[in-house]
């Protein structure tokens, strides 16, 4: 075990409930996961150029390898429409609405709390220099 790394995020022998919990916090800390998955679930499938367009700074190889990871983890399906030139889609899997949800209740938990996290921010900086 690394410094800075809990049991419960690396041991999955203490308890099967948390066991992968790294790998679930490293999929929602990801900035590019967690707005794929939003546009994705706001809008729809969207093509690979949409995508590009619609999450500000994300470059072309980010989005590549974002994608490729939510297709792994089973949150993203791609699907190629028999044209030419063929078409790529991406939507969001059942599995993958779920998270949606999931992000958009912390976003609003985020939005109810945003003023007392700021406060708070402000008092501990102004007696911690």
């Amino acid at each position: 075990m690394t410094d800075g790394h809990t049991p419960v995020t690396t041991d999955c022998t203490l308890d099967r409930n948390v066991c992968g919990l790294r790998d679930l916090l490293d999929r929602l800390g990801d900035t590019w996961s967690v707005l794929l998955t939003i546009e994705l679930w706001r809008h729809g499938p969207l093509r690979f150029g949409q995508l590009l367009r619609s999450v500000e700074g994300l470059s072309q190889r980010m989005l590549t390898l974002t994608l490729r990871r939510l297709q792994r983890d089973g949150l993203v399906r791609r699907k190629v429409h028999d044209t030419s030139p063929p078409q790529v889609e991406y939507s969001l899997t059942e599995m993958g609405n779920s998270l949606a949800e999931m992000v958009r209740q912390l976003v609003e938990w985020f939005r109810e709390n945003r003023d007392e996290i700021e406060r708070s921010r402000t008092a501990w900086d102004r007696h911690n220099p």
